[in-house]
């Protein structure tokens, strides 16, 4: 299990609504009225019963994730006094196929973030979720909640019928550019809607370890050939529990294939590699960093990766993905290096000001 850093900026911190009930003090009497008759429910893409769902400390409390602030204030907030923490819900993630309660849900789980864990700490920052299925609806929700400089990065997953880079999806692109919010691109995504890049998986191992290496890959690919930096070359994409080892693979790849094919594809100006060290950073957990690898085997993945430049700090609360590394690649970083990945890399990525948010 990894140990969480005290102190540091959080940018992957898991927290939902406790039941559909908590809200309905934000839906409409039309919503109200449908929930009870449709019988619908948020989802959950964290099985309890999963060894990987829960640390043994928020197992053994029996909530998990957070779902009230001063459970969030008990379990991490108190004893390891973040500087900062960026909550993400991905209840909404498998709200129904209904694209117009899809949009209702989104908007209610981020008003109940705001209000019952965003006002009551100063520390606390969080992710805006939006309809996967009418990307117009997410947009007019990104432009609503633009303003308010709590929400910085929109809850994506990872896994998407369509790649992220798609025109498909430029409201979405469009709106988080002129909001100055990231993308955040996290595991996991639409129950029975889980594409590999060679098929469907079909049970939850494959759909698990295609969250990572399979499918980020690709969507990184995607932004980068489908000209979405050209339209909106401040745009930020954060890359969420998908881990990063394989960036330095797929640049070299990534740069080799485009010297000879970039004619296709006018509009990529720069080295891919360029466009995923300046638009892109990944979280730190899970690692991926097997118990077998040597210390001088991890300094050299950290600096193909420019593990200091390149990962923001994240714990993954109350995730437990086992013995994932992250200490040892700390130590490879050096002080300098983790004084970077704890602090500096979300504060300038995600335009944070720590010290008032409204």
């Amino acid at each position: 299990m990894s140990e969480i850093v005290h102190g540091a900026i959080d940018t992957d911190v898991h927290v939902e609504p406790p039941s559909i009930d908590a809200l309905k003090p934000y839906l409409s009497g039309y919503w109200l009225e449908y929930i009870r008759g449709a019988r619908s429910q948020l989802g959950n893409v964290y099985s309890p019963t999963l060894p990987t769902s829960a640390r043994p400390e928020a197992r053994e409390a029996g909530t998990f994730p957070p779902r009230d602030y001063e459970t969030l204030k008990t379990q991490l907030l108190d004893p390891y006094s973040p500087r900062a923490v960026i909550l993400n819900s991905v209840s909404a993630f498998s709200a129904g196929w209904n694209p117009y309660y899809q949009a209702a849900i989104a908007r209610a789980v981020n008003e109940w973030m705001a209000n019952e864990m965003l006002a009551k700490d100063d520390r606390l920052r969080a992710s805006i979720c939006v309809a996967l299925l009418d990307p117009v609806a997410a947009a007019a929700e990104i432009d609503r909640l633009g303003s308010d400089r709590r929400f910085v990065q929109v809850m994506l997953p990872i896994r998407s019928e369509t790649p992220w880079g798609n025109v498909r999806w430029q409201a979405i692109h469009d709106a988080c550019a002129r909001n100055n919010v990231t993308m955040a691109l996290h595991a996991w995504g639409q129950p029975g809607a889980t594409p590999t890049v060679t098929g469907y998986a079909r049970t939850h191992l494959l759909d698990s370890v295609s969250n990572a290496q399979l499918v980020a890959p690709p969507q990184v690919v995607s932004l980068i050939v489908e000209g979405v930096f050209k339209r909106n070359p401040g745009l930020r994409v954060c890359l969420q529990e998908v881990g990063f080892n394989w960036i330095h693979a797929l640049m070299w790849r990534f740069d080799k294939d485009w010297k000879s094919l970039w004619r296709e594809t006018p509009w990529v100006t720069d080295r891919p590699s360029e466009y995923i060290a300046r638009n892109f950073r990944a979280t730190t957990s899970p690692s991926h960093i097997p118990s077998w690898v040597s210390s001088d085997e991890i300094a050299t993945m950290a600096r193909f990766v420019n593990a200091a430049e390149f990962l923001t700090y994240s714990s993954d609360y109350p995730h437990d993905h086992g013995n994932d590394g992250s200490e040892r690649l700390f130590e490879a970083v050096g002080e300098v290096g983790r004084e970077r990945i704890f602090h500096e890399n979300a504060e300038a990525f995600y335009d944070l000001n720590l010290v008032s948010a409204r």
